[in-house]
């Protein structure tokens, strides 16, 4: 029995989702889960977590939508927050950082990066991406919530993408018509549907997307 458990453990593929850790511009160390298609340049991919977005959630936000992006020529990273607060704030500012970093790497292309926000992630991508938009090719939020804010109004013209589930356990499928409201009101160029049946999480419909994608202009 041993000899075949020791057999099945050396068959068994070695992950690929490990941390990588990166130096900011401050000194301080960053994690993060990161891949790349292989060589040549690719445009980034953030994927922010949700809840604390500590390395588990991180990691799960990585294997769970990181392939879809690296399969269409996409470099991602998921990164993982230092003190398991989210992206709020200071760590807004770090995943700022981090982008930069990732800029100065031979396989990283220049120009705007993409946001992906899963729940509280989703939320911190809207408030990230309006402290500098010209630096984001758009948003994918699924799902997020927004409230009236001054700060929005730099989204004007931001291309957003949003799905939030009716049976979110959570209640933000009540909240969604609002939400819609909120940036609409603040001139965000939104493709948003209320996704039937799905709860708080919920895998990328790939061919929306990709839709979605194919609507980009560069920035």
């Amino acid at each position: 029995m041993r000899s075949f458990l020791l057999t099945l453990l050396l068959l068994m593929p070695i992950s690929a989702y490990t941390q990588s850790e990166f130096t900011l511009s401050d000194g301080s160390a960053f994690r993060a889960y990161f891949d790349t298609p292989g060589a040549g340049e690719h445009p980034l991919v953030v994927i922010l977590g949700g809840g604390a977005g500590d390395a588990r959630i991180a990691s799960s936000a990585f294997r769970n939508h990181g392939d879809g992006f690296i399969d269409r020529g996409w470099a991602v990273v998921a990164p993982v927050s230092p003190n398991g607060q989210s992206f709020w704030g200071e760590n807004g500012g770090k995943v700022y950082d981090l982008i930069a970093t990732l800029k100065k790497r031979d396989d990283i292309a220049d120009g705007p990066v993409l946001l992906m926000g899963i729940s509280n992630g989703g939320i911190s991508s809207l408030d990230i991406a309006s402290r500098s938009p010209r630096d984001y090719l758009g948003i994918i939020a699924v799902p997020a919530l927004a409230s009236d804010s001054p700060q929005l109004a730099a989204l004007e013209n931001f291309p957003v993408f949003l799905r939030i589930g009716s049976e979110d356990r959570l209640g933000w499928g009540s909240r969604f018509d609002d939400t819609v409201r909120v940036l609409e009101r603040a001139g965000v160029v939104l493709d948003a549907k209320l996704l039937q049946g799905t709860g708080h999480t919920f895998p990328l419909d790939w061919n929306d997307v990709d839709a979605w994608l194919g609507t980009l202009e560069k920035r």
